[in-house]
């Protein structure tokens, strides 16, 4: 055995109120994990989003009985949900397209290029959903 594996701590039983909270997550294991967590919302939401497609496609009148429950009582709940689906959909196609460049370029994945583009993953899903949450909320 070589005096480095000696050195390493050796954790047999972790504790979940001593071990967990003091572990510090990568940049990109938060990706990883908002990344199920954005798809599990777009897939539980699916009826939702159906809805929106149909009562948008189908006429001129489902179109404004659309966009009157918008601006509803309950509308700022759904443009919450909206949002929630914005948000879901930029990350997870941003962390799709850093997959899939990273399945392309095998030279390309090192800890450093792992950690430099899920931090750009964050910043553009959020930079977008900004974007586009500021355009649904009317700001602009």
């Amino acid at each position: 055995m070589t005096e480095q594996a000696k050195q390493r701590p050796e954790f047999r039983n972790i504790n979940l109120f001593n071990d967990v909270p003091t572990y510090r997550l990568p940049p990109a294991g938060f990706v990883s994990i908002l990344h199920r967590v954005s798809g599990l919302l777009m897939f539980l939401l699916l009826p939702f989003i159906l809805w929106m497609l149909d009562a948008s496609l189908t006429s001129e009148i489902s179109f404004d009985g659309f966009t009157a429950v918008f601006a509803g009582p309950m509308g700022w709940f759904l443009k919450l949900v909206c949002l929630a689906l914005i948000w879901a959909y930029l990350h997870h196609f941003c962390a799709g397209l850093r997959h899939i460049f990273m399945d392309v370029n095998h030279h390309a994945v090192n800890k450093q290029f792992g950690k430099s583009s899920a931090l750009t993953v964050l910043a553009l899903s959020i930079g977008l959903t900004l974007v586009l949450g500021a355009k649904l909320f009317g700001l602009y």
